[in-house]
């Protein structure tokens, strides 16, 4: 019933309602086409080392078969894109990525560094099983080893002869597989055949749940992050690795954001009083004492806590231990308290 256009893409973002399929996320099993995920493919003799120059995570252990979850960092430290790191075989890796022009971000880098690789956007397709239901499914229709397979691994596959890699991860709080389809003639066959599997289970369509993963204190680029902001300031710190042997392009910088200290935090935050069941903006601006100390980044009501809840980006040189803030939510001033992330832990 809605769409949003994602890396030039459309995508759903609800069927039935924003709460209802929720509840099927986590009672169930939800399928999400998430198409608009692309991937940049990353091939050649300089591969590993090109990827390590656009993170400072350090990848060198990285194991074919693996997943990472890395940030893409400018030369200022501004984060690019937050994409999970695959890693087919030597020298040969994908991106999956959240929502911008990664693709020419990084040919732009090659160019300039003269890196010995081949980028491109190869013929891969993600859907996405997720809810607690998500390895019943999947051993319908793969088979028992499934189960097995360990968070952020993968391993390529043939489903009744359709190429896909199969990866245990994905963007909620509940067990869940991402199923890179690697022929995209035959999207609408895959979709019935997992649909098909999952009927006993009461599966149901649905799209990437901003319920959950708030909940869950997952981050989501154009929101919580953007080229603005930093590893450290989104509280990702444990993603920089400024030691590791490779370089990378941001090296200088976050060394200098690092040895100065922190300036923005990322938070969770409860809006008090009133439930705003609605829609909730984002980036609203967050109060102490009618001075600005930050922002909201991403709001949403949760069904399951009962609370309006959300993140967001505060000011840490500001003294935040009172730990109550104000939110201006549609001209009406609402309490709000800041919480320890996640707000609730279900994998």
């Amino acid at each position: 019933k809605g769409f949003t256009v994602y890396n030039k893409m459309y995508m759903p973002t609800y069927y039935k309602s924003f709460v209802d399929d929720y509840w099927s996320l986590v009672k169930d099993v939800t399928l999400w086409d998430v198409a608009g995920e692309r991937q940049v493919e990353i091939k050649g003799n300089d591969a590993e080392k090109f990827v390590e120059y656009i993170t400072p995570r350090d990848i060198s252990e990285c194991k074919i078969g693996q997943c990472m979850y890395v940030l893409l960092t400018e030369k200022d430290g501004g984060i690019v894109n937050d994409p999970v790191l695959l890693k087919l075989s030597q020298n040969h890796y994908w991106l999956s990525i959240a929502d911008s022009d990664v693709l020419l971000w990084c040919k732009g880098i090659a160019s300039s560094k003269h890196f010995e690789i081949k980028l491109n956007e190869p013929d891969v397709s993600p859907l996405s099983l997720q809810g607690p239901k998500a390895p019943d499914v999947m051993e319908n229709i793969v088979g028992s080893w499934v189960r097995e397979l360990k968070f952020f691994n993968f391993k390529e596959y043939k489903i009744q002869d359709i190429p896909v890699v199969i990866a245990r991860s994905g963007w909620s709080g509940e067990k869940g597989y991402e199923i890179y389809l690697c022929d995209g003639k035959l999207g609408n066959e895959l979709w019935e055949i997992i649909m098909k599997a999952g009927e006993e289970f009461n599966i149901a369509p649905a799209a990437p749940s901003q319920i959950s993963r708030i909940e869950c204190g997952m981050l989501s680029y154009g929101s919580d992050m953007s080229i603005k902001e930093n590893p450290y300031d989104i509280s990702l710190g444990r993603l920089v690795n400024l030691g590791k042997k490779a370089d990378f392009l941001s090296r200088t910088a976050l060394t200098e954001i690092k040895q100065q200290g922190n300036t923005r935090e990322l938070v969770g935050v409860e809006i008090l009083g009133e439930i705003f069941s609605d829609y909730v903006p984002d980036h609203l601006p967050v109060y102490i004492d009618e001075e600005i100390v930050g922002k909201t980044t991403s709001c949403v009501f949760s069904p399951q806590l009962n609370k309006t809840i959300g993140l967001a980006l505060l000011n840490t040189k500001r003294n935040l231990k009172p730990k109550t803030i104000a939110v201006n939510i549609n001209d009406k001033v609402a309490e709000a308290k800041i919480c320890k992330l996640p707000f609730l832990r279900n994998k």
